[in-house]
């Protein structure tokens, strides 16, 4: 009964925050199945390691950006959207390979998504509570313009992947949650890496258990963003998540936070689902799905 009293008590703080955001995160509407909303696809293939760009890390050593990109198979659609996901690691560590990650781009891409996992620099120590300072900060920066850059990529090379250029979207847990949200918050900030001449902006971001670092000032034109967080979490403060999801309403952004009772980082395997569901709700309305091709 208390497991249960704990739950309820959670889903009605969520909501609450739904209501004080005036955002409505409902599910799409339509027959099953729906492209976009529903698994419509049986098999997803996975491309590994197609390489994005390169960069410079901290001791000066080249770098080769990595991606995993999904893809539906049997899709016959040219022009689909592109969910972006980026792993955690405090910046030091981590893998496109992160089991959460590969969940999330593999159930979107049964839905008639392109999805791709990308790796960026990390460099040692990273980020803690323990280890602040420029290196940290650079780390940020870097990891950045990295996922810029692959947004880039796949702008540029729309047609190889049969991406709609103008419905992406880029997620993450932990740091990948902050990259995801600053690369959502600067969409019209100049950044270095290759395939310059092609936009970084994004439509929808999505943050498990992050907060913009280092964005820039949050504007209009910015992502639409969904928040998910504990109330308690030792190594991403909720107080950043909320400064940031607080900004993106002053700025007359679409954003939407879900919040759960207790003390964790990262709490995609205990609500899955829920991440699952808001995320794809929040996507079908900001990259404009139900216009897409069916």
């Amino acid at each position: 009964m208390r497991r249960r009293r704990g739950v309820l008590i959670a889903a009605v703080a969520a909501l609450a925050l739904v209501a004080a955001a005036c955002t409505p995160n409902p599910s799409p509407a339509g027959p099953a199945p729906l492209r976009y909303r529903d698994a419509i696809f049986a098999d997803v293939t996975q491309t590994a390691d197609v390489v994005f760009g390169s960069s410079v890390d901290q001791q000066g050593q080249t770098v080769t950006l990595l991606a995993d990109v999904y893809e539906p198979v049997g899709d016959v659609i040219t022009a689909r959207p592109l969910a972006i996901w980026v792993h955690g690691g405090g910046f030091s560590g981590g893998t496109k390979s992160s089991p959460e990650i590969v969940d999330q781009a593999t159930e979107f891409a049964r839905k008639g998504y392109v999805t791709a996992s990308i790796d960026y620099r990390v460099d040692s120590p990273g980020c803690s509570t323990a280890t602040p300072g420029a290196s940290c900060l650079q780390a940020i920066i870097n990891a950045t313009e990295d996922a810029q850059t692959a947004v880039r990529y796949f702008r540029a090379n729309a047609a190889t992947y049969g991406i709609d250029p103008g419905r992406i979207a880029i997620g993450g847990s932990s740091a990948g949650a902050i990259i995801a949200l600053n690369v959502g918050y600067s969409g019209e900030n100049p950044a270095p890496g290759d395939h310059q001449g092609y936009s970084h902006a994004v439509k929808a971001a999505q943050s498990i258990s992050g907060a913009a670092l280092l964005s820039g000032p949050i504007g209009a034109g910015d992502a639409a963003a969904i928040f998910f967080h504990n109330k308690v979490d030792p190594l991403v403060s909720r107080a950043w998540a909320d400064n940031t999801y607080n900004s993106a309403i002053a700025a007359g952004l679409p954003a939407v936070f879900y919040s759960w009772e207790g003390l964790g980082h990262v709490p995609y395997p205990w609500h899955r689902q829920q991440i699952l569901d808001m995320t794809r709700n929040w996507y079908y309305t900001y990259l404009d799905l139900a216009n897409a091709p069916q």
